[in-house]
């Protein structure tokens, strides 16, 4: 355990010691230092009820005398709770958050790495591409696209080149540009000497050393004057270039990159001279080694991206704003691979992955189970004590950008009570990496521990792509809640920017107004796996136990897009050929080597539809429903057929349907007239036994 450290930020708060239970000082990071100076001396980790000061207790432990037991932890008790309109009855909250301080850390994750030698591209047009250059020369390693003529510097310190951006793919240290050079000056080459502007008789030339072509009337007089440099050739016929940089300044107004969320060491500040020196001042320290978590595992065994040349699933490489996300066939079995440089650790991919093939690990899943899990337990024993019976709503929450939303909101709250709300005293905010990095098994593997709703806070920073995403598994959610006969849980709460904190307040006034719900269920005791289908399946095994009504035999239909369901199928036109078993990535299709069943186990299917796209005689649809745990898991038979028996030895060789189906085909071809058509009725070996002795 760890020695808590509260304090009422000079009685601004209406902390309750006893309920608490801990003291609670008045001035901790003033007149009460003493007692954070005399905790560091003692056994126990601290936790420190106070993120405004953090860095004033940093500074002082790095000073003493004694070693940290371990790292000081801080929890932010005052804008979320003790500065709100509601400070008096958000007792249990607190207990909650101070608890969540006091767990373990997440185990680390492994880490990927970045080196960059300080070669800086900068591309635009040269007026505004060469100021920055001659700035950023001395302690970069600069070179320069210029998109658009302006004038050069004689002196060649640097290279300069010309012509438009075809291609810019990469990341901090290991950028690719590709160009295309347009003009009959090549820039690399030119020396600057001036020739070609004294000899060129329309005055094309210029100080920019680029030819205007609406001026240019061909006299060539230019080549002539450079003939011994060879910087200028109007039948170039090679002109594309390509290069290699570690970092990338585009200053042109429309940069053009396939991805919305760029990568690391790539910066596009626009046109506003202010955001330009932020991004030069940011560059000129990515020169060295960096490092970055890994932010997923991925487990090739069961994606079912594709199978047997088919593609199946494509979640996550359409959600994916960086690119990093690509296809990959290898002898005809998909997969998917991603560059983790690339990555910027939004999660999206696995909240869309149906199989759980693609793992969020930032922390890690069953370090956030725990973690949810402490916050609902703890909250919910301390409501019991005053005697509230309501349950917590879960406020998920970006931990940059939404951090600053609701921290920004809790100091408006307290300062202007009239004009902002502040968080109601039952909302719990728990900060994640992204607000794309959850999906439905977490959302209701939250109300299954007790929560009584879940909001996810979009701060304005998310990718469009992510928002869809969020939208449609939310809307998967609420409809299996609604199939077991719940209301609607979980909700999606939007700002613009961090800064739009008049929406969250009339938002968190109406949640205030409404007041807190009661839990849908009594808290389960299972934890969350690494496996999302085993979380799935022990969060709707709960559900199903304290439903309000009970699934009806045939299911409940689910949207579209449920990771969740069955198949239907043509029984006329299936042929039991199998197909569909072998493309099958998750086992959940199987055939019977002693008879033509096929048989299906609902609990495996993750609604990916390569056996829909494999089937020859397209006799599968994909039918997205929520059965019982009971029906789920069971192995049915979808088809069955009569076998056809080889007419020579007895062994059976197919069904009946298919023979027939074959004979029908092929029986009127001249190959197999007469007595060779009983050979298609024959196995493998009984029909080369036929042909021999027929022969002879």
């Amino acid at each position: 355990m760890s020695q808590k450290l509260v304090c009422n930020c000079n009685g601004t708060m209406p902390l309750d010691a006893k309920a608490l239970g801990v003291p609670v000082h008045h001035s901790l990071c003033r007149q009460e230092v003493g007692s954070f100076l005399k905790a560091l001396d003692g056994s126990d980790s601290l936790v420190i009820a106070c993120t405004q000061e953090a860095a004033l207790f940093g500074e002082l432990a790095d000073q003493a005398d004694k070693p940290l037991v371990a790292p000081l932890r801080f929890v932010n008790i005052r804008e979320v709770a003790g500065w709100t309109q509601e400070a008096k009855a958000s007792g249990p909250k607190i207990a909650a958050l101070l608890s969540l301080a006091d767990m373990p850390e997440a185990e680390p994750v492994p880490v990927v790495s970045y080196e960059s030698e300080g070669r800086l591209l900068i591309i635009g047009s040269g007026s505004q591409a060469i100021p920055w250059a001659e700035k950023l020369s001395a302690s970069l390693d600069v070179s320069v696209l210029c998109t658009e003529p302006g004038e050069l510097p004689l002196a060649r310190n640097y290279p300069i080149y010309s012509g438009s951006v075809s291609k810019l793919d990469g990341y901090l240290g290991n950028f690719s540009v590709d160009w295309d050079l347009q003009n009959p000056i090549d820039p690399e080459m030119c020396t600057r000497c001036g020739a070609c502007v004294e000899v060129c008789p329309e005055g094309a030339i210029d100080l920019s050393f680029q030819i205007n072509l609406d001026k240019c009337k061909s006299h060539r007089s230019c080549v002539t004057a450079c003939a011994s440099i060879g910087a200028i050739s109007f039948d170039r016929a090679d002109r594309k270039r390509n290069s290699e940089f570690d970092l990338i300044l585009d200053l042109r107004l429309d940069p053009k990159m396939r991805m919305s969320q760029t990568p690391q060491g790539y910066f596009a500040p626009g046109k506003d001279p202010l955001e330009q020196a932020l991004a030069v001042n940011q560059l000129q320290e990515m020169v060295g080694e960096f490092e970055k978590p890994k932010y997923f595992v991925y487990n090739e065994k069961v994606c079912a991206h594709g199978r047997n040349g088919k593609v199946g699933c494509n979640a996550c490489i359409d959600v994916c704003s960086t690119g990093a996300i690509s296809s990959l066939f290898k002898g005809g079995q998909g997969s998917v691979e991603v560059n983790p440089n690339l990555c910027m650790g939004c999660g999206a991919c696995s909240t869309v992955c149906p199989s759980g093939a693609m793992r969020y690990n930032y922390p890690s899943v069953p370090h956030q189970g725990k973690e949810l899990k402490t916050l609902a337990t703890v909250f919910n024993a301390e409501a019991k004590k005053i005697n509230q019976t309501l349950a917590p709503s879960l406020l998920l929450h970006s931990l940059k950008v939404g951090t600053q939303l609701i921290d920004g909101l809790g100091r408006s709250a307290h300062v202007l009570p009239k004009q902002f709300e502040g968080l109601p005293s039952f909302a719990i905010p728990y900060g994640i990496e992204h607000i794309a990095s959850t999906g439905l098994e977490f959302w209701l593997g939250a109300l299954s521990y007790g929560f009584g709703e879940v909001i996810l806070l979009l701060s304005g920073e998310e990718d469009p792509a992510y928002r869809a995403a969020l939208e449609e598994q939310i809307h998967l959610a609420n409809a299996i809640l609604s199939a077991y006969g719940f209301d609607a849980r979980i909700q999606l709460m939007a700002a613009q920017s961090a800064d739009d904190l008049s929406v969250i307040s009339k938002a968190m006034g109406a949640l205030r107004q409404r007041g807190a719900l009661h839990s849908i269920c009594t808290p389960a005791s299972f934890s969350f796996s690494n496996q999302k289908r085993e979380t799935l399946e022990a969060v709707l095994e709960h559900l199903q136990k304290q439903a309000k009504t009970p699934l009806p035999a045939a299911g409940v239909a689910l949207p579209k897009s449920s990771l969740i369901g069955s198949l239907a199928i043509n029984k006329d036109a299936c042929t039991l050929c199998m197909s569909c078993v072998s493309s099958c990535p998750e086992g959940a299709l199987l055939d019977n080597p002693d008879e033509p069943i096929l048989s299906f186990i609902e609990k495996q299917c993750v609604q990916c539809g390569i056996c829909v796209q494999t089937c020859p005689e397209h006799a599968l649809t994909l039918d997205p429903r929520l059965q019982t745990i009971e029906e789920r898991k069971k192995k049915t038979a979808l088809n069955e057929a009569q076998a056809f028996h080889c007419i020579s030895c007895g062994k059976p060789i197919g069904t009946s349907k298919m023979i027939d189906l074959m004979l029908a085909k092929l029986g009127a071809h001249g190959a197999f007239a007469g007595p060779a058509l009983d050979r298609l009725k024959m196995c493998g070996d009984c029909r080369v036994v036929d042909m021999v002795k027929k022969e002879i």
